[in-house]
């Protein structure tokens, strides 16, 4: 049984405060993590925009957002100025270098990716992966191998324009196991690592025992558990360390994703199944996200 954790940050405050927060629990624990930081502006006020979303009053009312991520944060890039997340805090981003951990893009500007993409088109998908990796080259000097797209959310174009970066990996989507996405006839090359299991923001509301709910669906091989540095990181970090606390005293095999990657390739690619990805729902997630399909 191996679990790898994604830690995603979207936000200025989740850098700031769940980050470092963060680097302490993973070091006290000898854990080693994927970090994907959205490099641009924070304008998660714009977010706002999701109201008729299905789902998305009901997700507020369950997760208390001013809890999350406080006044600042749900006013930035509307009544308050776009604060800058990867850009403006490289120190940061050297500490988790620094500390072992694994570094990859989560996009430039969270939420257009994450409510905009298809009415971006190729060239501005271009544009918004490009300025991720100019940033993380000039930060820290090395060119990323990875990327997470904000949200869940990837299309056709996304994979296309991603292939040109020629990342190790991406994960993109939610699924079961490592895969070479296929869309009409054309396998992309660009190997994906889904998301296995559900967020705490998805069963905070909607499930009384968290940990333990988490810890029974945990199956053998790869797992997957994507956080978050504005919740795990802030106001849900010792719930989230009942969790991993569990996991370590367990006979668990911690992974970076980019372990997971390098494994799965050095097996072969031609053992790496190829699946189409399709458009799904989340219980407790508004908005469609991108799925593993089925063979």
């Amino acid at each position: 049984m191996q679990l790898a954790i994604r830690a995603d940050v979207d936000t200025a405050i989740g850098l700031r405060q769940g980050v470092p927060r963060l680097l302490e629990l993973f070091r006290r624990h000898s854990v080693q993590a994927s970090f994907f930081v959205s490099f641009g502006p924070d304008n998660s006020g714009r977010a706002l925009r999701r109201l008729w979303q299905p789902g998305f009053l009901l997700k507020m009312w369950r997760t208390n957002p001013f809890r999350l991520y406080g006044i600042k944060t749900l006013l930035s890039g509307t009544l308050l100025p776009s604060a800058s997340i990867g850009e403006g805090a490289p120190e940061l981003l050297k500490a988790i270098v620094a500390e072992g951990h694994e570094l990859g893009i989560h996009g430039y500007d969270h939420v257009r990716w994450q409510d905009c993409l298809e009415e971006l088109g190729e060239e501005g998908i271009a544009s918004e992966l490009a300025k991720s990796v100019s940033a993380y080259e000039r930060l820290l000097g090395s060119r990323p191998v990875s990327s997470a797209a904000p949200g869940w959310r990837c299309t056709p174009s996304s994979l296309t324009v991603q292939e040109r970066f020629r990342f190790l990996y991406a994960s993109d989507v939610r699924g079961s196991a490592p895969f070479f996405p296929v869309h009409d006839g054309r396998t992309f090359g660009t190997l994906q690592i889904p998301t296995t299991l559900p967020t705490m923001d998805e069963l905070i509301g909607r499930q009384e025992d968290i940990s333990n709910f988490l810890l029974a669906l945990l199956k053998e091989n790869l797992n997957v558990h994507t956080i978050h540095a504005e919740v795990e990181g802030r106001a849900y970090l010792s719930l989230f360390e009942q969790f991993l606390g569990e996991v370590c005293r367990r006979n668990v095999e911690m992974v970076t994703l980019r372990e997971v990657a390098e494994r799965t390739l050095e097996r072969g690619l031609e053992k790496v199944p190829r699946l189409p990805v399709a458009r799904g729902n989340v219980p407790g997630r508004s908005g469609w996200i991108a799925c593993q399909g089925a063979a």
